[in-house]
């Protein structure tokens, strides 16, 4: 009763986001927002530290990552209606730079192109039926392998750039020298993130990031940020990603290429889909095991990366850290719209992040943390099925091993579909599984160098 009065005397935004129908208030919806950028602020330095491995200029991909988050949490907010903020994604920033640019040699700006033409061909599948079919053609356990391979593979790099594991001539890889300040200060930074994480704080990861900062620069391994409010850096890369798309003599449209864009897109949609129903189901919209406006969720996210792509910035995509705005309260896509309020005035912050974002120490803790969250995936494969968890283990650990999130995907669609038929199930295989196994297979015989 009181909900339904509520919903009388609704006006402006409130009854745009339906504040009556879900019990909620402004107070409430900016709590959550402002919670939901604390727990996913850390892509602010992470994501122009990893770019900037590529070659690209970290202001430029600073306010390019801003910007894409800006738009795709404002669309998600606004046309989905749903308390979910969006930004470049982890796990999509570290193959576009380690496995495109810098593994297959692809420029910068064509990998832009690449992630553009997912971002097209997401949205057309989101506007059509044809998504669930591909949902549902591609086996769960190759899902959860995939996240998990990508969450290890993050982890690595993490681990990796504070010199916490090195190269090692007669074992390829070992522990590094823990005489090194910047070590030290990164094994500081992982161990106080995951106390924070197992306190359950809200926005640990970002917490995490500030606290070792901090500390790098009371020791002297960080630099002291020369202001901490300026102008926007320009984005340097506005509409790079057109150009090699109509350029036919550029090298773009070639079957390299394409596996580049499928793995974007492979990623991009599971992830935006488990997203979307781990958010949904906390938040109780889920309703006779269909997502209310599905549709327009992915329809957002997919514009999300359109834009970020032409602004200048890998995949853009829904965040699970989503979840700890609506654990705060957030419930409509008000939530989502101070989330992008908070993105836009973080644009003014840059000479804080330029200091983070060059100091591996300093960001390692998050990836190290996002790399815990996503191997948890591992929990939900088949293991006692052989069948299933020979393709999957496949996937997960040759991310790491080969560093390429492509060769583990490839590897995994490859195997799966062979002893799924050695078993007797062959039938049981979706016919996209089967053509996946030819594309991949062509891949490595014909395409990858």
């Amino acid at each position: 009763m009181a909900n339904l009065q509520q919903q009388q005397n609704e006006t402006g935004l409130a009854k745009y986001f339906e504040f009556g129908k879900h019990g909620t208030s402004y107070r409430k919806e900016i709590i959550a927002g402002i919670t939901t950028f604390l727990a996913m602020a850390y892509i602010l330095a992470v994501n122009p530290g990893m770019l900037s491995a590529a070659g690209m200029e970290l202001e430029a991909v600073f306010t390019a990552t801003a910007i894409a988050a800006v738009i795709g949490t404002l669309v998600m907010g606004v046309l989905a209606k749903y308390p979910i903020a969006l930004a470049p994604g982890m796990g999509l920033n570290a193959f576009f730079t380690f496995s495109v640019v810098i593994g297959f040699g692809i420029p910068f700006d064509q990998a832009l192109s690449g992630v553009l033409v997912s971002g097209i061909i997401f949205l057309i599948l989101a506007l059509t039926g044809i998504r669930e079919a591909i949902i549902n053609a591609i086996p769960s356990g190759l899902k959860h392998a995939a996240a998990a391979g990508i969450g290890l593979f993050i982890a690595l790099i993490g681990l990796k750039n504070a010199g916490i594991v090195a190269a090692n001539p007669d074992t390829l890889v070992g522990l590094g020298t823990f005489t090194e300040g910047t070590t030290l200060l990164g094994i500081f930074g992982i161990i106080v993130t995951a106390l924070l994480m197992v306190r359950k704080l809200n926005g640990a990861i970002f917490y995490g990031i500030l606290v070792t900062a901090i500390v790098g620069m009371i020791f002297g391994l960080v630099e002291t940020p020369s202001g901490f409010i300026q102008a926007p850096p320009n984005p340097d890369y506005l509409g790079d990603a057109i150009g090699p798309i109509f350029d036919f003599d550029s090298g773009f449209w070639t079957g390299q290429m394409w596996i580049v864009i499928f793995t974007f897109l492979f990623v991009d949609f599971f992830d935006t889909a488990g997203t979307l129903v781990g958010v949904a189901t906390q938040a109780g919209f889920i309703k006779d095991d269909k997502l209310p406006r599905a549709g327009r969720a992915l329809a957002s996210d997919s514009v999300a990366t359109i834009a970020g792509a032409l602004v200048g910035t890998s995949t853009t995509t829904s965040y699970v850290e989503s979840t700890a705005g609506v654990a705060a309260g957030g419930r409509t896509g008000f939530t989502a719209v101070v989330t992008a309020i908070c993105f836009a005035l973080s644009l003014f912050l840059f000479p804080v992040v330029e200091v983070i974002a060059n100091v591996g120490a300093v960001t390692a803790p998050a990836l190290v943390m996002v790399g815990v969250l996503m191997a948890s995936n591992l929990a939900k494969i088949e293991w006692e099925k052989l069948e299933e968890a020979v393709p999957a283990f496949l996937t997960a650990v040759m991310m790491p091993l080969t560093y390429s999130i492509a060769t583990g995907i490839a590897l995994g669609f490859i195997v799966y579909p062979l002893t799924k038929i050695v078993k007797g199930e062959g039938h049981k295989v979706h016919w996209i599984m089967y053509f996946l196994f030819f594309v991949f297979l062509a891949y490595f015989i014909f395409v990858r160098e």
